[in-house]
């Protein structure tokens, strides 16, 4: 393994051991651009009252702001646990090239963290979620897409 991922997965590694002393998680992330890291992230989940403030989420906030886009090609991340559903899209969204990670879900799952309920729910057609999902409207809130469709000063991503 190059020493260089090591050096920044021992940073995320780090973060997330700091973190509990700060009333975090057990949750680390580091976004790297060109050899630099460009945003640290740790959860902040309990300590801000906010449930989607994981460290992958908080680092992709952060990195957005000083690159001044959504659209982060060109970067890695490296994370102290292989990110959950919701971070893994978040990662996907950003457009981050490679994800490098410590623990694995299971790991996680092992100490309190199971994300594996959600991977079940995900799987099942709307009506057997244990959040109840209805479809409301749809004839109308289909104008939304129809004008983002025609909408010529659209920025996609």
């Amino acid at each position: 393994m190059d020493k260089t991922h090591e050096k920044f997965m021992r940073i995320a590694i780090k973060l997330s051991l700091t973190n509990i002393d700060k009333n975090g998680g057990p949750f680390g992330a580091v976004i790297v651009k060109d050899g630099v890291i460009i945003a640290r992230g740790v959860n902040r989940v309990t300590a801000s009252n906010d449930p989607t403030a994981h460290a992958e989420v908080e680092a992709i906030r952060k990195a957005s702001k000083k690159l001044n886009s959504f659209n982060l090609s060109g970067c890695d991340i490296y994370t102290s646990c292989e990110p959950c559903p919701m971070c893994l899209s978040a990662i996907y969204w950003a457009h981050i090239d490679r994800v490098f990670f410590g623990n694995t879900k299971d790991d996680a799952k092992a100490i309190g963290f199971d994300d594996s309920f959600i991977y079940d729910e995900l799987a099942l057609p709307l009506k057997k979620r244990k959040v109840r999902v209805r479809q409301l409207l749809r004839d109308e809130a289909i104008a939304g897409f129809k004008k983002w469709e025609n909408f010529e000063g659209k920025i996609e991503y």
